[in-house]
């Protein structure tokens, strides 16, 4: 039986990196900053800490042979940057596996990386990425193409009456639910897998995914095409006219709208489930913002 570790156990992620590795049989110890946010986690062992303090990591993975790390910053406030998080806390976890005799570590990065490293949440994650594979652990990367969750702004978007995309909105992306994730996740690493390029089951381009919106609220999609060069002109001003919590996630989604995000198609959740869900939530239960998955 393994022990795994799983760094940003309460996000959206972590929770169901949790739950996989739990069914497979394994002894789940879950790293959190706050032990009131883990109701219906499923795990074994606690461990309340900071991943940005070193020092609080003492000993805390005794007895793990395998670290899976969902760790980074999306929106949070409080004042910490991407290279605070994404780099270093997980720095200080690969060094903390290494002094705890750990085989295998797995750190959840982002797909088409060396296309975005000019992206500071980007950056951040290559340079742990970098780190971990000089690392004298073995290492499992893996690379989703985006989560259903990040969707969910093309259902706001349909839900206001109008979606706005940039360019013909050909580009493709074939986003995954976290659950297919978690388990393309533990399959990685029990084959050894050194990196992994995934995404779910079915492709959309941007305008099939706000069409497919559109179409699970009853309503006849209204899609304007907005000139790339806004998008870029967008990138440009981002920083000077936003705080980072904004001004981050949104250089990050405006750079992967530019390309195409297809990973090796994993799973069986349907994104068209996805959005029924959504459409049946009443509003007041849906959590605020995108991809809130991971925790520092």
């Amino acid at each position: 039986m393994h022990t795994v570790f799983v760094a940003g156990a309460t996000g959206y992620l972590g929770r169901h990196l949790c739950a996989e590795f739990s069914r497979r049989g394994s002894y789940v110890i879950a790293l959190v900053r706050d032990a009131g946010r883990t109701q219906d986690l499923c795990a074994d062992s606690l461990v309340e800490a900071q991943a940005t303090r070193p020092e609080t990591l003492k000993d805390v993975m005794a007895g793990a042979d395998i670290v899976v790390s969902a760790l980074g910053i999306t929106r949070q406030a409080d004042g910490l940057s991407y290279r605070d998080v994404d780099y270093r806390a997980n720095l200080n976890l690969l060094r903390q596996a290494e002094q705890s005799g750990v085989a295998r570590f797995a750190y959840v990065h982002v797909l088409n990386a060396d296309r975005m490293s000019h992206v500071p949440l980007v950056a951040a994650k290559a340079e742990f990425v970098r780190a971990l594979q000089a690392s004298s652990i073995a290492p499992t990367v893996i690379a989703p193409s985006g989560f259903f969750s990040d969707m969910g702004d093309f259902f706001a978007m349909a839900k206001s009456g109008r979606a706005w995309l940039f360019g013909d909105g050909g580009f493709r992306i074939n986003p995954i639910h976290g659950a297919d994730l978690a388990t393309a996740t533990a399959d990685a690493i029990d084959a050894g897998e050194p990196w992994l390029d995934v995404g779910g089951p079915e492709t959309f381009s941007h305008v099939q995914v706000a069409e497919l919106a559109f179409d699970t609220l009853g309503r006849p999609a209204k899609i304007t095409r907005l000139p790339d060069g806004l998008r870029r002109l967008t990138l440009r001003v981002l920083p000077w006219v936003t705080p980072r919590r904004i001004s981050g996630p949104a250089q990050f989604f405006l750079n992967a709208m530019s390309m195409d995000m297809v990973g090796v198609p994993r799973g069986n959740h349907r994104l068209a489930d996805h959005f029924q869900a959504l459409s049946n939530e009443k509003p007041a239960s849906r959590p605020m913002g995108n991809r809130t998955t991971k925790e520092s």
